[in-house]
C-alpha cells in the first residue's frame, strides 16, 4: 500500500520538527519535505507534488488563509490546517474549513505535551489523504428553503465530522426560520464550537447556538453540542430540552452522535429525522440504526459530496440509512420531511 506523502508548512522550525517527528512514527505516512513560508512551500508543491499539506495559519510573506485559498483556487488538494487553541485561532481554522481545508489539528499549548496535542495528528492526515477536495466556492449558495413551512413537531439530530463545517453550512442553509427543534453533534475541539455557532447563526436563518444544559428544543432552534467536556442528549417528553453528561468519550469522541443519535431514540421514536453526514470512522452508525428501528426517517450523505465518506458509508453499509443523498439535496429533504403543509405523495 502506498504511503501518504506529506508536505509539512510551518514557519517555526521547531515546529516543522515536531510534526515532522509525530508523522513520521506512522509507517503509512512520509514526509516529502517542509517549508517555512507560502512562497517555500508554493515552490515545493511544484517539485514534490505531496498528497496532502499541513499549513500554519499565522506565517510571514503570506497568511496560510491567503495561501489556502489561491491552493484551493489554483491546485486543489487536501490541507490540514495547524492552529494554536484560541477564540482567535478557532476564527480563522473555520474560515480555512469554509475556505476547504480538510480539518483542523490544534498546536500544543502551555503545559500540553506535543505527544497530547497532536495524539490524532497522523490518522487525521491519512484520512486528509483519501478525502475528496471540495473547494468552499463551490459550495451552493445559501439560500432559505422557500415556500410555506409549518413544523410537524419532529426533531431533527445531524452527526458530522471530518468536512462537517462545509456539510452544516450548506444543509442549514437551505433551512427557514422556523426549522424544526434541530440538534447538532460534530466532532470538534471545545474553543471552537462556540466560534463555529456564532458564525452558523450568522449565515442561517434559524437560530443557532451552543447547547446547554436545559436548553429547549423548539421550532427555529438549532443547537450545537459543545466540544470536548461533556455528550450532547435529548430528554423529555412534552417539552424536550438538551441535557450534557460528562461521561468517558464513546467511539473516541466527546461529544459522541452515538450517544446523541440513541437518545433520541429513545425520546422522540418516530417524531425524528436522523442525518449522518461526512466524516472519518463509524460514530454515529449505530445510533441511526436505533433511530430508524424506532420509527424515525434516516439520511445518509452519499459517498460522492462526502469529503471522508467513513460515517455515512458504516451506517448505510449496517443499514442505519433510508435514504442516502448528495449533500446540497439533504437541507431541503430535511425540510420536506418535517413541514406539515408539504403536498400528500
Amino acid at each position: 500500500m502506498s504511503t501518504v506523502k506529506v508536505l509539512v508548512v510551518d514557519d517555526s522550525a521547531t515546529m516543522r520538527g515536531l510534526i515532522t517527528a509525530v508523522l513520521r512514527r506512522d509507517p503509512e505516512i512520509t514526509v516529502v519535505g517542509q517549508a517555512g513560508d507560502p512562497l517555500e512551500a508554493r515552490d515545493a508543491i511544484k517539485r514534490l507534488n505531496p498528497d496532502v499539506v499541513t499549513l500554519d495559519v499565522e506565517m510571514p510573506n503570506m497568511n496560510g488563509l491567503a495561501f489556502l485559498e489561491k491552493i484551493m483556487r489554483l491546485r486543489p488538494m487536501p490541507v490540514v490546517m495547524v492552529s494554536t487553541l484560541t477564540h482567535v485561532g478557532a476564527e480563522v481554522s473555520l474560515a480555512a474549513l469554509e475556505l476547504g481545508a480538510v480539518d483542523c489539528v490544534g498546536k500544543p499549548g502551555a503545559g500540553l505535551p506535543a505527544e497530547q496535542a497532536f495524539a490524532e495528528l497522523a490518522a487525521r492526515v491519512k484520512a486528509a489523504g483519501r478525502a475528496r477536495v471540495r473547494p468552499g466556492s463551490d459550495r451552493a449558495p445559501a439560500h432559505a428553503a422557500a415556500g410555506d413551512f409549518r413544523p410537524d413537531g419532529r426533531i431533527v439530530a445531524i452527526g458530522s465530522s471530518t468536512g462537517g463545517v462545509e456539510a452544516l453550512l450548506t444543509v442549514l442553509s437551505a433551512f427557514p426560520a422556523n426549522c424544526p427543534p434541530t440538534v447538532i453533534t460534530q466532532h470538534m475541539p471545545g474553543t471552537f464550537t462556540r466560534s463555529f455557532a456564532e458564525r452558523l447563526n450568522r449565515t442561517c436563518a434559524a437560530q443557532v447556538g451552543e447547547a446547554y444544559e436545559g436548553a429547549p428544543l423548539e421550532p427555529g432552534q438549532v443547537w450545537l453540542a459543545p466540544g470536548g467536556e461533556a455528550h450532547l442528549q435529548v430528554v423529555g417528553h412534552a417539552q424536550k430540552r438538551c441535557r450534557l453528561v460528562a461521561e468517558p468519550p464513546v467511539n473516541g469522541h466527546r461529544p459522541s452522535v452515538d450517544v446523541l443519535f440513541e437518545s433520541v431514540a429513545k425520546c422522540a421514536g418516530n417524531a425524528a429525522v436522523g442525518v449522518i453526514l461526512t466524516g472519518m470512522g463509524r460514530d454515529g452508525a449505530q445510533g441511526l440504526l436505533s433511530m430508524r428501528k424506532a420509527g424515525a426517517s434516516t439520511i445518509g450523505q452519499n459517498e460522492a459530496t462526502s469529503v471522508v465518506y467513513g460515517m455515512p458509508k458504516v451506517a448505510h453499509e449496517i443499514g442505519a440509512v433510508e435514504r442516502q443523498l448528495p449533500l446540497e439535496r439533504i437541507g431541503a429533504e430535511i425540510v420536506n420531511r418535517c413541514n406539515l403543509a408539504r403536498e400528500a405523495v
